[in-house]
């Protein structure tokens, strides 16, 4: 009898461990929703931490969602329905003006992803005077990077090149097939996916330019209620991205191999190309510029001056802040 009930007592211990055991991976694997703005280049990092397992190994249980548009990823972070979204500066400056509390926390890529584009014969700088250029508008993103590229190239724009407005990527694209302008501003490898091979030259891209401007782009963004609530799994999340940003900089065909599963249509040459002008600008301290976001603030009081939001009301870098100070990044990357 003795043996018997020993028996039955190690077999409610092994059975109760066993539960408790199942209870806590179960409460240990928070589900979250996350979002990523557009396919292919840094925006894979949001894929990568989940196909490498980094969400997971951080305590999360993440469904990764496309919502390809910074406005429309910021409504969804604003609803609740995501948690942690990649939102870029532009659309928290804006949902911030409208009073909204969004907040940008960490910022992998702080500088625009372009390539300014130009026909095969204009191999220098001298050779695109008098000539024009196609933006999608003045005051858009491609026109601030048209302006940059412009200047570190020491042309003047309205005097030695002209910047024209002809709508989104397909048209610009379209005007510089048929020769309408000699150059235009593309997202960094998109020159790639117009189909058929079209001939072409990279006179200068963000990663060429020596002082780019500040402009935090590739962002994970939430809401300050939901950061007050659950900011551990808000750090948890940045965890994870951190890590699949060190793994996209460091494996490169498998950084690769993810890219092109989310973005089966991308051809091995934009592969290739975005992949070496992404690795560059990725950020090891991915803390938001603070300079950036200034830019845009007062970008935005030239069409509405009553608004009346700082940078500290739209960034909180005290997740990024904690993890280089309790030595999480250097574990990452190792020491330099």
């Amino acid at each position: 009898m003795k043996a018997e009930k020993k028996l039955r007592i190690w077999t409610r211990l092994i059975v109760t461990s066993l539960l408790l055991v199942i209870v806590a991976n179960a409460q240990a694997q928070e589900k979250l929703n996350l979002s990523y703005a557009a396919l292919g280049g840094a925006n894979s990092i949001w894929n990568i931490a989940k196909e490498a397992g980094f969400y997971k190994k951080r305590g999360i249980d993440a469904e990764v969602v496309y919502i390809g548009s910074t406005t429309l990823s910021a409504a969804a972070v604003l609803s609740g329905h995501i948690q942690v979204g990649m939102v870029a500066g532009i659309g928290v400056v804006n949902s911030a003006a409208a009073g909204a509390d969004l907040v940008s926390i960490a910022c992998f890529v702080n500088q625009l992803d372009y390539e300014l584009v130009v026909q095969v014969p204009i191999d220098s700088a001298e050779k695109l005077k008098g000539k024009s250029v196609g933006i999608s508008r003045f005051g858009s993103v491609t026109d601030v990077a048209a302006r940059s590229f412009l200047a570190d190239l020491k042309l003047r724009p309205g005097d030695d090149v002209i910047l024209r407005q002809l709508g989104g990527a397909a048209e610009r694209a379209a005007a510089f097939r048929r020769g309408a302008v000699a150059g235009i501003l593309s997202a960094t490898g998109s020159i790639h996916l117009l189909g058929e091979a079209l001939p072409h030259r990279i006179l200068i891209r963000t990663a060429d330019l020596k002082n780019p401007p500040p402009f935090p782009w590739i962002c994970a963004v939430t809401t300050k209620s939901y950061l007050a609530k659950k900011r551990e799994n808000v750090k948890r999340v940045v965890m994870a991205l951190i890590e699949a940003t060190h793994f996209f900089k460091t494996n490169k065909d498998e950084a690769k191999k993810i890219v092109g599963k989310y973005f089966p249509t991308a051809s091995t040459a934009y592969l290739d190309d975005n992949y070496s002008a992404t690795v560059r600008i990725l950020e090891r301290l991915p803390y938001v510029t603070r300079q950036g976001m200034e830019i845009l603030i007062t970008e935005a009081r030239k069409t509405n001056p009553g608004i009346k939001v700082t940078v500290n009301d739209i960034v909180d870098d005290t997740i990024v802040r904690e993890l280089e100070k309790e030595g999480f990044i250097d574990s990452v990357y190792g020491k330099k």
